[in-house]
């Protein structure tokens, strides 16, 4: 572990701190949190809102935990209403907190939580108290709350006759829980009414492909068919897959890949899916804020779509990511959704401290970036600010997707290199929901940071 990382997550230990006495808000577009690791996303929608309950990635205590592996010492919860502007609740659940597991395992992983009965349950696995090395050392617990952000109460005992991690808990139409787990192999059983214990026979889903590492079940239903995914080790990193059935007790068969393995190499992946207004997404993550350790994660979203047999079309990671931005939003355009073959970039601002985000750098004429779903309102910006910097000096225009290559701006970036925010008028009229491009058309090269329109 570096001193970099060590010294960003003392940064986030002390937002986690101020987190647990009031809810603030994160970032958007991938990932989505921007203050601390976070992986693992079970999203889940309570009350119309978008609730996401993720493992938390952390820097141990010198002398604590496994140095080169998985920390993860408690959960935080985060909502949303737009999936642009996202809350962190704070802290919900501690490792001190439970009686039954070691409170020095840092091995608080894959979460669930869902509603029955006017409570909220929250299953997490962890490692038990006096277990020996191993996945076998591992149990389920549950803690439960009044309210999706908590606070919640963890039950003084894990689940009866479950060993393993990852837990997913799915709910039918006829009122019947499921829990579903993994341990080297991916396992179901139902839940009695109380969701604290288990309620038929455990099954082992063989039918799932066995060749290579799986884990992290989640299952859901759509039209009356059952999809299981899971991420799984086909090749070198886990990639998402699923099977379909007409039980949710399977049998599943095997359908094919939700998402390839990770661009960046990271070696896990860990996901949900969930219908949000009539649309559905995929949370999953990947080392966005830690590209040379992929044990501290992001969590991001991206939208899913079926084909009309109800097969899930590939998701292809973006950026961008979901949600609509504000134009009156510090919009991030280094999260683009496409950008030119040639002179366009995303890299870091600080590569020494990831969490300050990243710019774009824009150094051949022409050279553009295209960010998706900006909403300029009903009677459209007056003017436009830009954070940036040039060497040389340069101008960039900006425009709207589809309308003939015509800019609405021109922003001049004055030579110097220094960064400093830069302001224009909006020639036209630009309104509603449009898609925004930031190109280059003067000048060797102009970093920008971000884009924020006023009135």
């Amino acid at each position: 572990m570096t001193k970099t990382f060590i010294k960003q997550n003392n940064l986030n230990l002390l937002l986690c701190l101020f987190a647990a006495f009031m809810a603030f808000p994160a970032w958007a577009q991938n990932p989505l949190i921007m203050d601390q690791f976070t992986a693992d996303p079970t999203a889940r929608v309570f009350n119309g809102r978008l609730y996401v309950f993720p493992s938390h990635d952390i820097v141990p205590p010198e002398g604590e935990g496994r140095a080169e592996w998985f920390n993860m010492a408690d959960y935080h919860v985060f909502s949303s209403d737009n999936l642009t502007d996202w809350t962190d609740h704070g802290k919900i659940l501690d490792q001190k907190d439970v009686s039954w597991a070691d409170p020095e395992a840092y091995s608080m992983w894959a979460p669930d939580a869902v509603s029955k009965n006017g409570k909220y349950y929250f299953y997490f696995p962890t490692r038990i108290k006096g277990a020996g090395a191993g996945e076998k050392g591992f149990s389920i617990g549950v803690a439960i709350a009044d309210k999706p952000d908590g606070p919640y109460t963890p039950q003084p005992n894990h689940i009866k006759g479950v060993e393993g991690i990852d837990p997913n808990v799915f709910i039918d139409k006829d009122g019947q829980a499921y829990l579903y787990w993994s341990r080297g192999e991916i396992y179901g059983v139902k839940l009695k009414d109380n969701m604290l214990e288990l309620d038929s026979e455990i099954k082992t889903f063989e039918e799932i492909p066995q060749k290579g590492h799986i884990e992290g079940p989640f299952v859901f239903e759509r039209n009356g068919t059952y999809y299981m995914t899971y991420p799984h080790v086909a090749n070198n990193t886990e990639r998402l897959e699923y099977g379909t059935s007409d039980n949710p007790m399977g049998p599943f068969r095997h359908k094919g890949v939700i998402m390839d393995e990770s661009a960046s190499g990271t070696w896990t992946n860990h996901h949900s899916i969930v219908n949000y207004k009539d649309q559905w997404y995929l949370f999953y993550h990947d080392n966005d804020l830690s590209p040379d350790f992929d044990k501290n994660r992001s969590i991001r979203a991206d939208i899913l779509f079926f084909e009309e047999n109800g097969d899930i079309r590939k998701v292809i990671p973006t950026k961008r990511g979901i949600g609509t931005t504000s134009a009156t939003a510090k919009i991030q355009i280094d999260r683009y959704s496409s950008k030119s073959n040639y002179g366009a970039a995303s890299v870091f601002l600080d590569r020494l401290d990831p969490f300050k985000g990243w710019k774009v750098v824009l150094n051949k004429p022409n050279a553009w970036v295209r960010y998706n779903q900006v909403d300029l309102g009903i009677e459209g910006p007056g003017k436009v600010k830009i954070r940036a910097r040039s060497l040389s000096g340069g101008a960039v225009a900006l425009k709207l997707a589809g309308q003939d290559d015509r800019g609405f701006s021109e922003v001049t970036i004055q030579k110097g290199g220094e960064w400093d925010v830069f302001t224009a008028p909006v020639k036209n009229g630009a309104t509603a929901v449009q898609d925004l491009i930031v190109q280059l058309i003067s000048g060797d090269g102009v970093e920008v940071d971000w884009v924020q329109f006023e009135k």
